[in-house]
């Protein structure tokens, strides 16, 4: 084989990988929409997914700033340089991160620093398994951190909140299943997926259930009593009313996988795999003698030459937009923040600040800032960037991460610097929430993984602090225009998030009776 075909091979399946979604997501997220209510809060947001999805491959940049943890799953002919064939792909990664198709995302566990090249022990994970076939195949999921904290593994029999007792049968795998999609809520960027490894110990449960994500979503199990289950928490678990983003609506899950394994006498482990909506897995067939790709999987039998088509746009039903249109341009004063309410959709315009988990750690315990960030707006997001030979920077993804983290230091930080308003995604707790009230401030809720849409409202680089921490961790400097969210935490102590979350709690009570 030549290892430099391969190694290109490699590159070209990771960045097909994370700018262009697959057939069969693209058409859960179709059936989603069309589920959904014209003008509400869910259709808007399937309808900024269904164009992020269009952008990025148009672009031919990330879907979803969070490039995850990289796991690659290869079966290889009896005798190929296993190897060589890892080297391979870790300088595929390298190179796809420096050309800004991946998010430098490999932290040092101990110092938090960034290798930068998304290379370091333990990252990417690569699996290796032989057969007899005579072509090398390679699968890749690139999932998100948000998504990856929202899974979850239950230890049968337990007690279930809302649901009661789960044993050790088909219907305590039910009821941990329904609940696994409750508890993510928001914060993984619903609507979503689930793989379920049912069994095995603790570290090969979850790999299980890992392994269901790279499915295709239309395949029907093969095990009668699982085909089932499946069958039953694609139907029910959309009774939650979560909806995308945790804004309530329709359809909250979109694919729901399930393995099993043998288990040990004493263990029952339900393990469960969450994955966003921007369910980023691809693969490839290769040819073992030169390293080309002859086949790309998941794309209903593509050959390597022809271009995968486009689905068509059948996004009809428009969001309505509200009557006024509300704008914001720092510095916002306490009275126009106060005048928001939940459900308002605002375009904000001019600057705006990022700051992830390292900045407002920072801001917290030092109380200092190179900058006046009084009535400023501040941005949960790690975004994709890149510096240009004249060291000029430019972003190439921006969605939003996950609030939740910062709630620790959200609310004080606020206080003690007069930001007025910050935008994520999945919501805040009760300690910011009271902290809006008390200092007249604002949570705005963007589309989590729409990292084009966001990109696209961007308009000039204009500075950055704390590079020290990391290009994801650093304070950016955004000029922005058209930049969209909605008001789901107010100063008047409303939180669509806590709604939404005491809602779906009240109907998950229902599938607490016995089923199988």
């Amino acid at each position: 084989m030549n290892i430099q075909t391969f190694q290109n091979s490699m590159f070209e399946l990771i960045v097909r990988t994370s700018s262009d979604l697959p057939k069969d997501v693209r058409r859960a997220v179709l059936k989603a929409y069309e589920k959904e209510i014209a003008g509400t809060r869910s259709a808007m947001g399937l309808s900024t997914i269904n164009t992020n999805i269009q952008m990025a491959e148009t672009l031919n940049q990330p879907i979803c700033q969070d490039t995850g943890m990289p796991t690659f799953k290869i079966c290889t002919p009896v005798g190929a340089n296993q190897l060589e064939l890892e080297k391979a792909i870790e300088r595929a990664i390298a190179d796809a991160t420096k050309l800004g198709k991946l998010r430098s995302n490999s932290v040092d566990s101990i110092n938090g620093k960034n290798s930068g090249d998304n290379l370091g022990p333990g990252t990417p994970v690569i699996k290796f398994k032989q057969w007899e076939k005579d072509y090398i195949e390679v699968r890749l999921l690139l999932k998100g951190g948000g998504c990856e904290n929202k899974n979850i593994q239950y230890s049968l029999p337990c007690e279930i909140e809302g649901l009661g007792q789960a044993g050790r049968d088909l219907d305590g795998i039910r009821k941990c299943m329904i609940h696994s999609v409750y508890q993510a809520q928001g914060h993984g960027c619903s609507a979503g997926f689930i793989g379920v490894g049912i069994g095995g110990d603790r570290s090969s449960g979850y790999e299980l259930a890992k392994d269901q994500l790279f499915r295709s979503l239309e395949d029907v199990n093969p095990v009668d009593d699982l085909a089932m289950i499946e069958a039953y928490v694609m139907e029910n678990a959309n009774k939650l009313g979560i909806g995308t983003m945790g804004f309530g609506g329709e359809s909250t899950l979109l694919g729901c996988k399930i393995g099993v394994a043998n288990r040990l006498p004493a263990s029952f482990f339900v393990s469960v795999a969450y994955n966003c909506w921007a369910f980023r897995r691809t693969g490839v067939k290769v040819e073992a003698s030169t390293g080309e790709i002859k086949e790309w999987l998941y794309n209903d039998g593509d050959k390597v030459e022809q271009k995968n088509p486009d689905i068509p746009n059948m996004f009809e039903k428009e969001f309505s937009p509200p009557e006024k249109e509300i704008i914001l341009k720092a510095p916002i004063s306490e009275e126009q923040i106060r005048s928001l309410k939940v459900g308002d959709v605002v375009r904000i315009n001019g600057r705006i600040y990022t700051g992830r988990d390292a900045v407002h750690k920072h801001l917290h315990t030092t109380g200092q800032c190179p900058i006046d960030l009084n009535g400023q707006i501040i941005y949960h997001c790690g975004p994709v960037m890149l510096e240009d030979s004249e060291g000029k920077w430019h972003v190439k993804a921006a969605g939003p991460t996950t609030s939740g983290r910062e709630e620790p230091y959200q609310g004080d930080v606020m206080k003690k610097f007069g930001i007025r308003a910050v935008i994520g995604k999945g919501g805040m707790g009760s300690n910011t929430l009271k902290a809006l009230g008390e200092h007249g401030g604002v949570y705005l809720n963007a589309i989590g993984g729409a990292a084009q849409y966001y990109a696209e409202c961007v308009k000039s680089v204009d500075g950055v602090d704390f590079l020290n921490f990391g290009v994801p961790e650093a304070m950016w400097h955004l000029s922005v225009d058209g930049f969209t969210a909605v008001v789901t935490m107010d100063s008047h102590g409303n939180s669509l998030h806590a709604e939404v979350d005491q809602s779906s709690f009240e109907k998950l009570k229902q599938f607490a009776e016995k089923v199988f």
